[in-house]
């Protein structure tokens, strides 16, 4: 049974801004039983508006029967701090003042979260990680960890990810922050300030999610009949409100803001250096048709980690295939996970 569970972490927490935050609380799910030597642990690391319940999200890979079967494996996937699903977060309570953050709510960074990834798993009694697996801003995160605590994980595996935010990725990520700053509630201290900037703004990542093919797809009219309202159009509506009945424009602007500092070549010397520290087997996947994170960021961390392959999802939909082809996923995953031989080539890339 998947299990939801809060660690309470007591202690003063430095940020690598060198802002306290003074302690913080992770919403965590666990499934499945940690086995007598603690040898089969998978530890998921969620994407931008996920949650600690993977199987809601990543259901092809997750369960009975599936690549990570709870009867096998024990499956821990925590909200990430600054989230907004259990974990502290902006609407969470400042125990200084006594009210929410809201705005105050110091700016984090990847290595923040993994750090606090690391406390819990501290706390769980966990000393390796047999799978660590994220995609998108889950992958950032798994590859920061992975660096950062490189005797913790011994398999990797980074899906639809990269080694630092490119400036295509910055931009689109500040125009979803004008959008909710043109809210005239966003300077509120209130939890539902700037809701309906974030509706314009997740209509507008949603095109860095899929694509025009993904679109021409779902979307297309079947006739030349003049209507008030497209079906592109309802589809971009509808996908803002439902995002705003679940999450809030501060963890929105945090998270965004978070993705925009990912670079694990900060104080490591670089990059290519950063990157030759992983000592994990390493799996990464990219998507042919990714416009929000190129094939070729891919190839990128996988030329510089010292164990690691590269496989291709093919997919019409975009970033979110790595979310929507879990046939192909599971494939390259078992294939993967059962250790079977690879030849590593070094692939030329433009970064």
């Amino acid at each position: 049974m998947l299990k939801g569970r809060v660690y309470n972490h007591t202690e003063e927490f430095t940020l690598e801004s060198g802002q306290l935050l003074p302690g913080f609380q992770l919403f965590y799910t666990t499934w499945g039983t940690l086995n007598e030597d603690r040898s089969n642990v998978v530890w998921v690391c969620h994407a931008f508006t996920g949650n600690a319940f993977v199987k809601d999200w990543w259901e092809g890979l997750f369960g009975e029967g599936k690549t990570f079967d709870p009867a096998k494996h024990f499956i821990v996937c925590a909200n990430t701090l600054g989230g907004c699903y259990g974990s502290t977060g902006p609407l969470s309570i400042n125990p200084d003042t006594g009210k929410p953050y809201y705005h105050s709510f110091p700016t984090l960074t990847n290595l923040d979260v993994v750090r606090s990834f690391d406390a819990l798993r501290q706390h769980l009694g966990i000393e390796q990680i047999n799978v660590l697996i994220g995609g998108s801003l889950g992958g950032q995160q798994a590859l920061e960890w992975a660096i950062e605590n490189p005797q913790v994980t011994k398999k990797l595996v980074q899906v639809a990810s990269n080694a630092r935010q490119s400036p295509w990725a910055i931009a689109l990520n500040e125009s979803q922050r004008m959008a909710i700053e043109q809210d005239v509630t966003w300077q509120l201290a209130t939890d539902d300030a700037g809701l309906n900037g974030m509706r314009t703004a997740r209509s507008m990542a949603l095109l860095s999610y899929r694509n025009y093919h993904a679109y021409n797809q779902s979307q297309r009219e079947h006739g030349p009949e003049l209507k008030r309202t497209y079906k592109a159009a309802s589809y971009q509506q509808h996908q803002g409100e439902k995002l705003a009945k679940r999450f809030n424009a501060f963890t929105y602007w945090q998270l965004t803001k978070m993705m925009d500092s990912h670079h694990v070549g900060r104080n490591r010397g670089g990059l290519e250096q950063a990157l030759r520290q992983v000592q994990a087997e390493t799996l990464v996947i990219g998507v042919d048709t990714d416009l929000l994170f190129p094939l070729n960021e891919q190839k990128f961390v996988a030329n510089y980690i010292p164990k690691a392959q590269l496989q291709v999802i093919h997919s019409e939909a975009g970033h979110d295939g790595f979310l929507l082809e879990t046939v192909q996923l599971a494939h390259h995953l078992d294939t993967f996970l059962q250790n079977k031989q690879y030849r590593k080539t070094w692939i030329p890339t433009v970064f």
